[in-house]
Formats: structure tokens, C-alpha cells, sequence
């Protein structure tokens, strides 16, 4: 069924990467149905991310978003194939909390700002490219 969740995401290397635990309703929706849709508040632009969520689980991209994590206040670290920390929202779930990465199909993008307008985008996998 259809779930809206806060989530803490990150853009590292022109990719979107969010965690979940695999017990929340994110994580238990995630695995009956990768599809998801991201929203975002950008100065002078509201936008809408729709796509596939891809569960990392390869320990150097662990590792690099981790370290991204606790740069931004989330003293996150990797355990066995996914992450856990002292702490999390309450909405998270228990840890540990597993790593996705979102693979876009299409984006949606409302200027809030001059020149006004909206477009939409859409993706096509890269070669070889799994996420």
C-alpha cells in the first residue's frame, strides 16, 4: 500500500542514497516493492523524484556513506551489510539499517521562484550501471 516516510538522504556522486530499517513499513515495503518517490524542497524549486530503490550492501560504498552520514551529525558506522549507530528518528526503525540507493525514472521539478514554470525529466538506466 502506499507509505510517506521522512527519510534521511544523501546526495553523494550524482546519486540519492536513503537508509531503513528492515523491520520500519519503509523497509518491509521496500522489499515487497522497490518503487518509491522522493520529494524535496530546493531554494526555487520543489521536486519529485520517482524510481526504483536499490539496497547497497558492498562494504567501500558502506563505508564512504557512513562516513558522509557522520559528517552531517549521524554517527553512523557499518555493521555485516548495512548500517547502525547509538542512535536514529524513532521512525527509522531498530538498527541495523540497510543502505538504498534510488535509481530514477522520472523527476518532476515546480520553479517556486521567477522565471516560474515546471518540467519533467526522464532516465534511462546507464550501461552496466546497476544503480
Amino acid at each position: 500500500r502506499p507509505h510517506v516516510a521522512a527519510v534521511g538522504a544523501l546526495w553523494v556522486d550524482g546519486k540519492i542514497y536513503f537508509t531503513s530499517s528492515a523491520k520500519a513499513r519503509k523497509g518491509r515495503n521496500l522489499a515487497a516493492n522497490p518503487n518509491c518517490v522522493l520529494s524535496v524542497t530546493l531554494k526555487g524549486l520543489d521536486l519529485v523524484i520517482e524510481g526504483s530503490a536499490v539496497r547497497i550492501t558492498d562494504r567501500p560504498t558502506l563505508l564512504r556513506l557512513a562516513q558522509r552520514y557522520a559528517a552531517q551529525g549521524w554517527p553512523a558506522s557499518v555493521s555485516g551489510e548495512a548500517l547502525t549507530a547509538k542512535y536514529s528518528a524513532p521512525s527509522a526503525g531498530p538498527p541495523p539499517w540497510n543502505l538504498y540507493v534510488v535509481r530514477p525514472t522520472t523527476a518532476f521539478g515546480v520553479a517556486t521562484a521567477e522565471p516560474w514554470g515546471a518540467t519533467r525529466w526522464q532516465f534511462e538506466p546507464r550501461g552496466g550501471d546497476q544503480t
